[in-house]
């Protein structure tokens, strides 16, 4: 069984036992895959796709230190963390709530090398070029202040540091569109305005030194280097 696959199937069975979001986002409960297909356009094969490119550029022997920002209900990082024993690993999330979920995920999976921050991604608590590696999952759309969290995550890179993640970027799959336009940004879930895939490369050409760009259906996946 390969590393993805792995990771795969431990995010999946979390899913399952998790709450209403863990479900949906990890597509292991009949609403998840419902609403992955409905809204999203994903089957099963690109559902794994995007999540999988997303963590691609983390190596499988990453040790250095790495900031997860925001780290949610840890669903689809925690079982990545658990074979990256000698990594340094730091997870930042606004909500208390969700990052309470976190945290007793990882203690639950006897993650020791993994620490908790409650933060803003606008202004985050580290020192200029702290990180190795800055990964960002399903975050980005849903940050008021984008100018802000793409600055930060930037600052406290280190020089030859990468930034890798996910996140909706508009223009790419209509059906998507139009859902985050008529509910998800009414109900406050995502906050516009937001980036296609042209307009992300050309940001972060302008704060990173190599970045490479592609999308799974609306799914916008990243990886720079800095």
């Amino acid at each position: 069984m390969t590393r993805h696959e792995e990771i795969r199937r431990s995010y999946k069975e979390l899913g399952r036992i998790g709450n209403l979001y863990d479900g949906i986002i990890t597509r292991s409960t009949l609403l998840g895959k419902l609403m992955d297909g409905l809204i999203w356009g994903l089957d099963k094969e690109l559902s794994a796709r995007w999540i999988e490119d997303a963590l691609a550029p983390i190596p499988a022997d990453f040790s250095g230190s790495l900031l997860e920002v925001p780290v949610g209900t840890g669903v689809l990082t925690m079982p990545l963390y658990a074979s990256l024993p000698e990594a340094g690993i730091t997870c930042l999330d606004y909500s208390a709530d969700m990052m309470e979920n976190a945290k007793k995920r990882a203690a639950a999976m006897g993650l020791s090398h993994v620490a908790f921050v409650q933060g803003d991604v606008g202004a985050l608590p580290f020192a200029d070029e702290s990180f190795d590696l800055v990964l960002s999952l399903n975050g980005f759309h849903a940050f008021p202040d984008k100018d802000a969290a793409f600055r930060e995550t930037c600052r406290v890179l280190k020089p030859g540091g990468i930034f890798c993640g996910c996140f909706y970027i508009a223009g790419r799959f209509a059906r998507t569109d139009w859902f985050v336009r008529h509910m998800y940004v009414p109900k406050g879930f995502f906050t516009p305005p937001f980036e296609t895939e042209e307009s992300l490369k050309e940001r972060l050409r302008e704060l990173y030194s190599q970045v490479e760009v592609h999308s799974v259906r609306a799914e916008g996946i990243f990886k720079c280097v800095k």
